[in-house]
């Protein structure tokens, strides 16, 4: 291995040791997540109220040393401005003057991303596709990371709203933190006696070093092959008896792209069919929509995708 691969490990293996040692018992998930961060992705976090979905956002944000972190608190009242920015009239000069929005920032928290409207919803859109921002007919471009942590509770709560299609087809993952075990929840209990861990976390790494990571991913080795797998397995959810709504060619390159930043966190210079297989669920059953009688009986975007896995043949 050489000196800049060594530096590259020992950069993303501080990191993830920073973050899990707030985030206690998530090593996977924690993994994946910065994976999705190091491929230029944004992540959905669904999972039940205090399950440590916004201390894993603050966790990663206050491990990069130099990043802007921003969050915003969804509620049925928020408006696109609110995120966005909005002009307002600078009495001195006479002139709108452009006050921007939080969604200018390197690392955003769309915190309950599904308890505002749908048209503040599809605001991050155009932002989340295409790193820009069209406000009041100019264009806005962000600049640095901007990596958006979305967090939402199941949609059977109250006084939630389903996330549009196109929204969710924005996110390259969404992964669920679940409940730890008995013993981590006691160290949990043991770590915020006196204050919470990630008030003293500090930053481990630099946001050049996070930039690093990013060019490091993308010239990861994946192969023909694995590329064609890639491509056939997610084509198989089109035209499935199941799927009224199948994944998009965004899903094979989110899932290229993420295997090939969970490469670097393991160490190599490849991306292996298991690695695909691993995070293939988390990248492409949220883009899916059931058949209304698939959903009425019982079947899931996640089965299907374990299904399409297991029947796809693999190259060797």
């Amino acid at each position: 291995m050489g000196a800049a691969a060594m530096s590259i490990a020992e950069t993303s293996a501080r990191l993830e040791s920073a973050v899990c040692s707030v985030v206690r018992g998530q090593p996977e998930i924690v993994r994946r997540v910065l994976a999705c961060m190091i491929a230029g992705g944004h992540v959905l976090l669904e999972d039940f109220p205090g399950t440590g979905k916004t201390t894993l956002a603050k966790a990663i944000a206050k491990t990069i040393g130099g990043a802007v972190f921003k969050r915003v608190q969804f509620t049925p009242d928020l408006l696109p401005s609110d995120i966005l920015g909005i002009s307002v009239l600078d009495p001195r000069t006479q002139e709108f003057r452009f006050h921007p929005g939080p969604v200018f920032t390197d690392i955003l928290l769309a915190d309950e991303i599904n308890r505002a409207s749908p048209r503040t919803q599809s605001a991050l859109l155009e932002a989340m596709g295409e790193r820009q921002a069209t406000i009041e007919g100019f264009r806005h471009d962000l600049d640095g990371l901007f990596f958006v942590i979305a967090t939402q509770n199941p949609v059977e709560f109250r006084g939630t709203y389903p996330l549009p299609e196109a929204q969710m087809d924005r996110f390259m993952m969404q992964c669920s933190l679940g409940y730890v075990s008995a013993a981590e929840e006691s160290a949990i209990l043991a770590d915020q006696m006196e204050s919470h861990p990630v008030d003293c976390l500090e930053p481990v790494v630099t946001r050049e070093e996070i930039l690093e990571l990013m060019a490091s991913a993308r010239r990861v080795r994946f192969s023909d092959e694995l590329r064609h797998y890639v491509v056939t397995l997610v084509a198989a959810t089109r035209g499935h008896p199941k799927i009224q709504l199948a994944a998009s060619p965004r899903a094979s390159l989110a899932l290229m792209k993420v295997t090939q930043a969970l490469a670097v966190f393991e160490g190599r210079d490849f991306v292996s069919p298991e690695l695909i297989q691993s995070v293939a669920a988390d990248v492409i059953a949220h883009r899916m929509l059931l058949a209304p009688e698939a959903k009425y009986s019982g079947a899931s975007t996640r089965q299907i995708v374990a299904d399409l896995i297991e029947n796809t043949p693999v190259p060797v």
